[in-house]
């Protein structure tokens, strides 16, 4: 063999000398927690969240018993760990699901070291406490004292609920976050044609995170303190991001951070100020205590900036590291309307971006582009090639192309076989792909035991996806050349190129790729690998079931309503959709008969990739008490105050997220309407209206109060002026 797949096919080759046997039994419980002064349903391990850190040495073998306490289902999914396919612990693909009380007993031999983790691989339990380190000593590992630091995000609202109004697209989480961009704060900002230009582009205002999180912990507190740390000892801080959905900055008060290993895998050390931590990614990272009688912050702050949690090393005065200030939103949004076209395409202009080395937030963070009002020194940021020292040059910022392992990871020799994957989605409606696919949507992807994987992945959303290889680890092709680093989670920015490569070690089985923001997994971005001629897996009995149960996570509808309330009668809509599918109900009833009544009804799916486009059928009856007909726009002779009819129709998203909806109906007659909703003038005021060519029109506002509840006004060209409440779910 030319060169050696040194790390991890040696681990494999020397599993045979697993002697110990180390084994821990876990209670899986439901449980009720109170954070924020509020109780909610929670889901404990041995009545701890997070759950307790499971400590092994390589070459051991782990006999672990979960025990389920409750009565719905569950699961473990071993995270970085190279095991049997029938261990990794994915529900109906390679595990059978662990029954409300029943007994699942997990045994595998320990291959490898470092610092890892386990959770819930079964709908959204990950969120809501199910999740916990997985420690692996190395048999002769050098003396240092050290830490877990496994970081989470906490939210008080179910998370089915964040599920279902992610895909309504409600903008309740930007409210809560300061976040909207709405026109009145770009105008008083200065950037009015910022905020006009991104619409224009059919944009919501941008974001770095999808949820609004209540807490931030470091091992299940806002506060952790390890005081046992002595002055000039240097700690090895093993930092897990445990987290659904939040990346982390992590910055230190005592200096600098030196990174020596990044999923399990050792790094050659490299020193640096501040790295991000993406979903599901681990790093050891090497610090100093710097003084006496001082405690110092090691600080995980959320990439949205709203919270942070804080680990203080040694004791005495805390010595507090500078919080990062407030994104800078519109100097984001302004890049991003350079980057998005029209279209919907993502262009990078020419930069090439990888390995994180161009952070295209970088334009708004003001510790190193500086104020607002330095738009020089921001726009430079981007025109650099290495990690954002363009406006302080000072800060040292890891990134991939950084790391260096310290033993060689070429993969043995064999067939190399390159994959072409792009990263695609609907932000509006929280569609989440990989080539405009979902998982459900995909055939497995066939690969065969000793051929070399090379996958290029392109991200075009807009934004950051942490992709996760169960069962292996890949080489990050950064220029390291012999030296690529090994990871099992990449991290890829909105208009990055990066390439992995993988060596097909395993014997058989299915192992996923997924993204691990849990939301985007559960929307269906991933891809399922599978190795040929594979054998039954005796865990599950019916295959073809419970590929349909996995299937269904990307399946399923999610329904949302607007219901209007007010004087002048009533009117809304209620939907339901999936992926590529939608069932509306549309209604508008005044309180006689000359403001008459109506309603409309369609089913419809969406065509194109960016899913601006989409055909629908249904039908469509209205009464006025008028017998007075007149023309529409076309000349037909108008149906406005009596119709009954059938229609087919077409739905296309026009620039400025207006909606242009031409139908002809089963007796000739044609309509457009143009609908723009929800506005967004003030941080709670939202105006829409409509137009349509048999002269119906209508305009409104509301205010909203809570995330289900607004006040409301509005003037409809049937049923006059009205005030009320709408509750929007």
């Amino acid at each position: 063999m030319k060169h050696c797949y040194q790390l991890l096919l040696l681990f494999a080759a020397l599993s045979g000398y697993a002697q110990n046997s180390k084994e821990y039994d876990l209670y899986v419980t439901d449980t009720v927690v109170n954070y924020t002064g509020k109780k909610v349903k929670a889901i404990a391990i041995n009545g701890s969240i997070p759950a307790p850190t499971l400590h092994f040495t390589e070459g051991d073998t782990a006999v672990i018993r979960v025990h389920n306490k409750m009565h719905h289902e569950t699961s473990i999914h071993w995270h970085g760990l190279l095991l049997p396919n029938e261990q990794d612990g994915v529900p109906y693909l390679t595990t059978a699901p662990i029954k409300g009380m029943s007994t699942h007993t997990y045994k595998f031999p320990i291959k490898q070291s470092g610092t890892y983790w386990y959770h819930s691989h079964t709908m959204l339990q990950e969120q809501i406490g199910m999740y916990g380190a997985f420690i692996i000593h190395k048999k002769q590992e050098p003396e240092l004292p050290e830490y877990t630091m496994l970081l989470s995000d906490w939210t008080d609202a179910n998370p089915h609920e964040i599920e279902r109004s992610l895909h309504k697209a409600n903008d309740w989480y930007a409210i809560k976050k300061g976040a909207t961009q709405n026109y009145a704060e770009a105008i008083g900002k200065g950037h009015f044609l910022t905020k006009f230009t991104n619409e224009w582009k059919r944009m919501h205002a941008m974001d770095v995170s999808d949820v609004y999180y209540e807490r931030f912990f470091v091992n299940g507190k806002q506060e952790d303190h390890a005081p046992q740390f002595k002055p000039g000892e240097k700690v090895r801080v093993r930092i897990i991001n445990g987290s659904a959905s939040t990346y982390f900055w992590l910055n230190y008060a005592g200096g600098k951070i030196t990174v020596v290993a990044s999923d399990g895998m050792d790094v050659q050390p490299v020193a640096v100020d501040r790295f991000i931590v993406g979903v599901s990614e681990t790093y050891d990272v090497i610090v100093t205590i710097p003084d006496k009688d001082t405690a110092f912050e090691l600080v995980a702050t959320a990439e949205d900036r709203t919270g942070q949690a804080s680990l203080w090393l040694g004791n005495g005065v805390k010595q507090l590291q500078q919080p990062l200030p407030k994104l800078k939103y519109f100097e984001g949004m302004k890049m991003m309307n350079d980057m998005m076209t029209v279209g919907g395409n993502m262009k990078d202009m020419g930069m090439n971006m990888s390995l994180q080395q161009m952070d295209m937030n970088t334009v708004m963070y003001p510790e190193i582009t500086g104020k607002e009002k330095d738009k020089k020194t921001a726009g430079m940021a981007m025109e650099g090639h290495q990690h954002q020292e363009t406006g302080n040059t000072d800060i040292v910022t890891l990134n991939y192309a950084m790391l260096k392992s310290p033993v060689k990871t070429n993969l043995p020799d064999g067939p190399v076989r390159t994959l072409h994957f792009e990263l695609t989605g609907n932000m509006n409606r929280y569609v989440w792909t990989l080539n405009n696919k979902t998982i459900s949507e995909s055939d497995k992807v066939l690969i065969k035991k000793g051929e070399n994987i090379r996958i290029v992945v392109t991200n075009n959303s807009m934004m950051r996806h942490p992709m996760h290889l169960h069962g292996h680890f890949f080489r990050i092709l950064n220029g390291q050349g012999d030296y690529a680093p090994l990871k099992n989670v990449l991290d890829i920015m909105p208009m990055e190129t990066d390439t992995i490569e993988f060596h097909a070690s395993e014997e058989y089985g299915d192992w996923y790729f997924h993204c691990h923001i849990l939301y985007h997994m559960m929307a269906g971005m991933g891809r399922i690998f599978t190795y040929e001629n594979s054998p039954p897996n005796p865990q599950i009995p019916d295959p073809e079931m419970a590929l349909k149960m996995v299937y269904n996570d990307d399946r399923r509808y999610y329904f949302s309503a607007e219901v209007g309330l007010e004087s002048n009668g009533s009117d809304g809509e209620m939907r339901l959709e999936n992926t590529r599918n939608f069932f509306d109900v549309e209604w508008r009833l005044g309180f006689n008969k000359n403001t008459g009544y109506e309603t409309e009804a369609h089913f419809g799916r969406y065509l194109d990739k960016n899913q601006y486009l989409s055909v629908y059928t249904g039908f469509d009856f209205r009464y006025h008490n008028s017998l007075e007909r007149e023309e529409n726009l076309f000349g037909q002779a108008s149906t406005q105050n009596q119709r009954a009819v059938a229609c087919i129709g077409l739905i296309y998203q026009l620039p400025w997220l207006i909606n242009a909806d031409v139908r002809l109906d089963h007796e000739g007659k044609a309509r457009l309407q143009f609908v723009r909703k929800d506005i967004p003038v003030t941080d709670r005021v939202r105006l829409w209206g409509s137009w349509n060519t048999d002269f119906e029109y209508s305009v409104g506002s509301r205010y909203i109060l809570t995330k289900y509840w607004s006040l409301s006004a509005h003037y409809d060209s049937d049923m006059g002026m009205g005030g009320g409440i709408v509750l929007t779910y």
